[in-house]
């Protein structure tokens, strides 16, 4: 939802009014009541920094919105921080200035809520499930989940505190699958980052990820995914000095406009 200024047409219209009483004899003095509410009651014009922590993941679609939103609020700047949701979450309990929280999963945003530093409560706003991303010459041969416990495959995972990873080892013990990372990264964008230049065979990231990274690396979908769904909630940080501007640009991601740039970029409904 952008937020946007009220129309002056009100006020001159109020105005209007008030002079056409007049010229038939109204008894209401100029400058009362039909002349001062309509100032009164316009929207406050929105201004300042906006901070905001979110997950990776969200790099793409939250960098359309937040430039959508400066443009609909003149005045406003959104500064964007990027990182594995767990590793914001710890820099906003060690007083990082972070205004709005967007996570990749529910669990970090209960730690902020435990740690009395989450403003009023979170709102789900998306959904998003693991892929596998290999490299376009796919050199493993990988067409399946149970591919990437074979001897000799480069898997990368995202570590366990982190979301993506958090939702690997759901899917290893629904399966009975046990996957033996060559390495495990502190975000999905990083896992991402080593499959696209080669320095792994496979890595599990988001389907939105490998959507976003075009012809860089291929996609291959598999139905244990449905075993770990990830809600991405989003909330004002209770430290935050700029309230009114982070109630904003939670509107305008939970907003229609938001909605469809999620939709757009993969994002499942919560």
């Amino acid at each position: 939802m952008r937020i946007i200024p009220k129309p002056f047409a009100a006020v001159l219209v109020a105005g209007a009014l008030t002079a056409g009483m007049t010229g038939c004899g109204s008894s209401t003095p100029a400058g009362t009541a039909n002349g001062g509410s309509a100032s009164a009651s316009e929207t406050p014009k929105l201004s300042g920094t906006v901070t905001v922590y979110a997950a990776a993941s969200l790099k793409a679609t939250f960098t359309k919105l937040a430039s959508e939103f400066e443009a609909a609020n003149p005045g406003t700047k959104v500064a964007l921080s990027f990182a594995g949701s767990s590793d914001l979450v710890t820099q906003i309990t060690q007083g990082a200035p972070a205004d709005v929280f967007a996570s990749a999963d529910t669990k970090n945003m209960g730690k902020l809520s435990d740690a009395k530093l989450l403003d009023g409560t979170a709102k789900n706003f998306a959904t998003n499930v693991l892929t596998i991303a290999v490299p376009p010459s796919n050199p493993a041969s990988i067409s399946s989940f149970a591919d990437l416990a074979k001897p000799g495959v480069k898997v990368v995972l995202c570590a366990s505190q982190v979301p993506c990873g958090s939702a690997a080892q759901t899917i290893e013990k629904a399966t009975g699958t046990t996957l033996k990372p060559v390495s495990e990264e502190s975000s999905v964008t990083d896992v991402l980052g080593k499959v696209a230049s080669g320095e792994a065979d496979a890595g599990l990231v988001y389907v939105t990820d490998v959507k976003g990274a075009g012809d860089k690396v291929k996609g291959i979908t598999f139905p244990e995914s449905d075993k770990a769904v990830n809600t991405y909630p989003i909330g004002t940080v209770g430290t935050s000095k700029n309230k009114d501007l982070a109630a904003a640009f939670i509107a305008l991601v939970t907003g229609s406009e938001g909605k469809k740039v999620l939709g757009d970029a993969g994002f499942g409904t919560p």
